[in-house]
């Protein structure tokens, strides 16, 4: 399939078709579209309509099915033909991360999950260009790109959570480390700055916020498997920033929806989650930060409500505490009879409640809610995975005070 505009306007009559609600219309589309993927340009063409199109219908149509090429065509398996020619792997890599950035937040999500599809396979040795060439955006000052990298890097880095550990895994996260480190905790810096610059400013801070949120995704990938040389060495500035962000509180950023998290929540749920994750695996150094955080949490489990909004927030807090009560070590920090009755009565009962919202799910379709809380579920509802991993916190915060002889009934 050659690249002119014969082809483009044929892909677009037909990725039309895949839109149309008669299946009559759109299920020979979709054959059409999967008889000729395995043509050479085909992705090419893809990518050339979600560029140029004046019809952003079409452009998205574009980036979702090229995403969806990519993940059932990219990995070449042995003794099986390669389903992308090599000067289509080839051109795709050297153009997709500036398409990406350069395009709407809509096209933006579907190349970057397809950026992270190709770096599965490819990163680092077929793509050894890619982190080089992400890290040089930061330095653009357009958020719009810079949240692009930052969302690309975490689909690509998030893996290191659950990978098995691996010298093949180590020298990857080496490597990264020695790009990505650096130009992460000084793009950390500068965004807090420019949130301190913006305060007043609602759309800025959305922005800024969601910036933030991505850099602490990131910075549990990084330290998941094994405490860097890198963050160790700057941990006070991780750990400062990360302490103020969740103390901070801005009007401009709360919501009125009791239902979906803000930015403002998801931020500090995350926070939460990094604090967690130094407690439970690197004690040691973060013992001098340790007891300003069971301060700050505490607080902020205290002081948050009970609509569902705040349920991941709750969650992850309350996971931070049952991590530090794990500590033997740590029992001093529960030992005032005034922080025990406040875990008791500002926090723990108050967390076991059935809520009105519990109760409207139980009623509307009680069967859905008894297998969602005993199976979870990772879906955005009142019930489940997230009720049931706060409520098993909360008895094990219980347990181990009692246990540890702290608490008393």
């Amino acid at each position: 399939m050659e690249l002119n505009d014969g082809h483009l306007q044929t892909l677009t009559e037909f990725l039309r078709k895949t839109l149309d609600p008669d299946p009559a219309v759109r299920r020979p589309a979709e054959k059409f579209l999967e008889s000729v993927e395995g043509n050479q340009n085909y992705s090419l063409l893809l990518l050339t309509l979600l560029e140029k199109s004046q019809d952003t219908v079409i452009r998205v149509c574009a980036a979702v099915t090229f995403k969806n090429y990519i993940k059932r065509n990219w990995r070449i398996v042995e003794d099986e033909p390669n389903k992308v020619s090599d000067p289509d792997r080839t051109a795709i890599k050297a153009n997709i991360v500036n398409l990406m950035l350069s395009s709407p937040e809509q096209i933006q999500k579907q190349l970057s999950d397809a950026i992270s599809i190709i770096g599965r396979e490819d990163f680092p040795q077929k793509w050894p260009d890619l982190l080089t060439e992400m890290v040089t955006r930061f330095r653009s000052g357009d958020f719009h790109i810079i949240n692009g990298v930052l969302r690309t890097a975490h689909s690509l880095f998030k893996r290191y959570r659950h990978e098995f550990k691996s010298n093949e895994l180590w020298s990857e996260i080496k490597l990264v480390l020695d790009t990505f480190a650096l130009p992460l905790t000084e793009l950390f810096k500068a965004t807090i700055e420019l949130c301190q610059t913006h305060a007043t400013d609602v759309n800025a801070l959305k922005v800024l916020f969601s910036s933030l949120t991505l850099i602490s995704k990131l910075f549990y990938s990084l330290n998941f498997q094994d405490l860097p040389e890198f963050f160790e060495d700057n941990m006070e500035t991780w750990m400062t920033n990360f302490h103020g962000l969740l103390t901070l509180d801005n009007k401009h950023l709360q919501t009125n929806d009791e239902e979906e998290a803000g930015l403002l929540e998801l931020l500090k749920s995350q926070i939460c989650d990094n604090a967690a994750l130094y407690a439970q695996k690197y004690d040691e150094e973060f013992q001098p930060y340790l007891p300003r955080f069971v301060t700050a949490i505490w607080n902020l489990l205290v002081s948050t409500g009970q609509e569902v909004k705040y349920d991941l927030l709750v969650s992850n807090a309350i996971q931070f505490l049952a991590s530090v009560c794990e500590r033997p070590h740590y029992k001093h920090l529960f030992e005032d009879q005034n922080t025990l009755t406040s875990i008791c009565e500002k926090v723990i009962v108050p967390n076991m409640e059935f809520r009105s919202a519990d109760e409207e799910a139980f009623e509307d379709n009680s069967e859905e809610y008894i297998r969602r809380d005993l199976e979870g579920s990772v879906c955005q509802e009142p019930w489940g995975e997230l009720e049931t991993q706060r409520c098993c916190h909360l008895l094990g915060i219980v347990a181990l005070l009692l246990f540890r002889g702290v608490l008393d009934l």
